[in-house]
């Protein structure tokens, strides 16, 4: 089975949270499963320097404001489509904004101009590939789907996977005469979405199946409490939405040979994990004790439930715990 994953970033070539950690072990997971696939990614600066030969297999004289190419790599054991376009991506900072974490303001054009390739090779556009099924992730790749379904490549089956609902990419309905697509795709079952254009919104409506990075989160966003707005459009295709729990790479994230480790451990050497203990209290001036420590490893916003856990730390502090 070949299928092409379209994805704003992937590790270990760009990352900037957990969407780069699954679009980076999904094709290596899948190899010995008898699933081909290979991950359209832009050519930002640290995409483009991994790479020496350069010959592309396939050409945009024009792609939202400028030449593009699409070069076939491989990368870290990933087999990879790089989408080479200088005047989208050839910046500093990071994938989505400036050096001070402002976005980009045409992020709308560089991740259609993804999608728009995406959608392209779908359809047959490079010679000798045609995926059986095309993946997007999250609101930068969602609009593949929409080019896909407006396009040549309408009966190729496709899914999304949402990994986090808060960003949609949503944007002024003055994009959309540049997005390329036609004027019925501006529609309520298309494209529009509050009077703008919804990128995410577009993908799971567009989508064959709709998953998301566990059972959990899958209820969740049914709800009008997290659904951020698509709950209704989500609940619709409730028949075609499925919770699948993230996996872990064993090989990076390994207690017997993780170099970030104090001391490496296994199950057989549980003991071990003591060093460990005290460097984490020796780091956040915690006292040394038998008491639990509570740790969390998150971005600091609401998303992550930062303020439940600020309104509740007293009582856990005082329950005995220590915190980091």
């Amino acid at each position: 089975m070949q299928v092409l994953s379209v994805t704003p970033e992937i590790f270990p070539l760009i990352k900037t949270g957990g969407l780069a950690d699954v679009t980076g072990a999904l094709p290596i997971a899948l190899a010995g499963k008898g699933v081909a696939m290979r991950t359209l990614i832009p050519g930002y600066p640290q995409v483009m320097a991994a790479f020496k030969k350069k010959k592309a297999v396939y050409q945009y004289p024009l792609l939202q404001g400028g030449k593009a190419s699409v070069h076939a790599v491989q990368i870290a054991g990933l087999d990879l489509f790089v989408l080479d376009a200088p005047h989208l991506f050839d910046r500093p900072g990071g994938p989505y904004g400036n050096a001070t974490g402002a976005d980009w303001p045409d992020n709308w054009r560089r991740f259609a101009a993804l999608s728009q390739v995406g959608g392209d090779i779908a359809g047959g556009a490079i010679s000798g590939y045609q995926p059986d099924i095309v993946h997007a992730h999250d609101w930068q790749s969602a609009m593949a789907l929409a080019y896909m379904r407006y396009g040549k490549a309408v009966g190729v089956p496709s899914l999304i996977t949402v990994h986090n609902l808060a960003f949609q990419g949503q944007f002024g309905a003055g994009i959309f005469g540049e997005l390329g697509l036609p004027g019925v795709a501006m529609a309520l079952d298309g494209v529009e979405y509050y009077g703008g254009v919804g990128y995410l919104k577009a993908g799971l409506q567009a989508a064959w199946a709709i998953t998301t990075v566990s059972p959990t989160y899958a209820q969740e966003i049914r709800s009008p409490e997290f659904g951020m707005g698509l709950d209704g459009l989500i609940n619709m295709r409730a028949i075609d939405l499925h919770g699948i729990v993230n996996g872990i790479d064993v090989d990076i994230w390994n207690p017997e040979t993780d170099k970030h480790l104090v001391a490496n451990y296994s199950a057989e050497t549980l003991a071990a994990r003591a060093k460990n203990r005290k460097a984490v209290e020796d780091r956040f001036n915690l006292e040394s004790d038998d008491s639990p420590i509570v740790c969390v490893v998150s971005r600091l916003t609401w998303q992550k439930g930062m303020d439940i856990l600020a309104a509740v730390v007293d009582g856990i502090v005082a329950a005995g715990a220590n915190m980091s």
